[in-house]
């Protein structure tokens, strides 16, 4: 007899406005950055540094399964769970899987070493802009120009581990039968009836007092260099 499916809500608004309001960010930065718009740019890179600093809050203290401890496992999980990525099989999950934990604390990483070096950076290895970010002046020009070809490199390694979580989320889909946007997009996934559980999730009052830290801890830092 096959086993009634129940809709569970798995991921709350504050992790879905994490992930697509960052995926716009990557999009307005990388074009922004192509057009010389700087003005746009600079405000797009506040928006996605508010934005992770919100994460890692949310993943320390946020809803249940949004925690790092609910989905970082150690790196043998991590292979076992690629070792069976061709069998397919019911997405039972209700937060990250091992492997998946894995790609997630990658692309904060990276997206926060983004999101930081372009605070220090200037025009002057190979960047044309007519302005510079707001702690460029606070630290010597040599630190300011490493941090400005760091900025150009993390985006390459960024865009690749981009590509190669698109393709993992395709190929679930594919191989796997597994739909891992729609739960991204709705909060909603279909769970077998054994599998279900009520997941505990984070108030919205202490989300938005997060995320205002966040913003406010962002506002303050570009105020820094207001006067350079």
């Amino acid at each position: 007899m096959t086993e009634q499916m129940v809709p569970v809500k798995v991921w709350d608004g504050w992790v879905r406005l994490f992930h697509w309001g960052t995926v716009a960010c990557v999009v307005v930065s990388y074009a922004s950055a192509r057009l010389d718009a700087w003005n746009i740019h600079y405000a797009s890179g506040y928006t996605l540094l508010t934005l992770v600093l919100f994460r890692i809050a949310w993943g320390l203290v946020g809803s249940e399964n949004a925690r790092f401890a609910a989905f970082v496992r150690s790196p043998l999980a991590a292979l076992r769970e690629l070792a069976a990525f061709g069998r397919r099989g019911p997405d039972l999950a209700t937060t990250h899987n091992p492997a998946g934990g894995w790609m997630v604390m990658l692309l904060l990483a990276l997206l926060l070493g983004q999101a930081v070096t372009g605070l220090f950076t200037n025009h002057d290895v190979g960047f044309t802009y007519s302005q510079h970010g707001p702690l460029a002046n606070w630290v010597s020009e040599a630190t300011s120009e490493r941090m400005s070809g760091l900025h150009v490199q993390i985006i390459d390694l960024l865009l690749i581990a981009v590509a190669l979580h698109v393709l993992a989320v395709l190929a679930y889909r594919g191989l796997k039968g597994q739909d891992l946007v729609r739960p991204m997009v709705t909060g909603m996934k279909q769970l077998p009836d054994s599998a279900a559980r009520a997941l505990r999730h984070g108030s919205a009052a202490l989300a938005t007092v997060l995320l205002a830290a966040a913003a406010g801890a962002v506002w303050y830092v570009t105020r820094l260099g207001s006067g350079g």
